[in-house]
């Protein structure tokens, strides 16, 4: 409980200290891939173009999506390892 009191006095300070270690590894990540926010359109079916597959594309954000928040769940572990020692 302790830690807790800690952490409700200084929240902007562990915030900062997250949002430092969170830029530190994806500095790390040499193939971070971004989000294609263009989604495909759903109304019309193109058959020979597999590049506007909604499947394709919703996996593959999903994917990315999995890899920022394993990434950010990385940094909270670190954080809190820090803030035991």
């Amino acid at each position: 409980m302790e830690s807790l009191g800690k952490e409700s006095k200084h929240p902007e300070k562990r915030r900062q200290r997250l949002h430092e270690l969170l830029i530190a590894l994806i500095q790390r990540e040499n193939d971070l891939e971004l989000m294609d926010s263009d989604s495909p359109d759903l109304k019309r079916v193109e058959t020979s173009s597999s590049g506007n597959d909604p499947a394709k594309w919703l996996d593959r954000n999903r994917r990315i999506l999995s890899k920022y928040q394993a990434l950010v769940r990385t940094a909270i572990t670190l954080d809190a390892l820090l803030d035991s020692e």
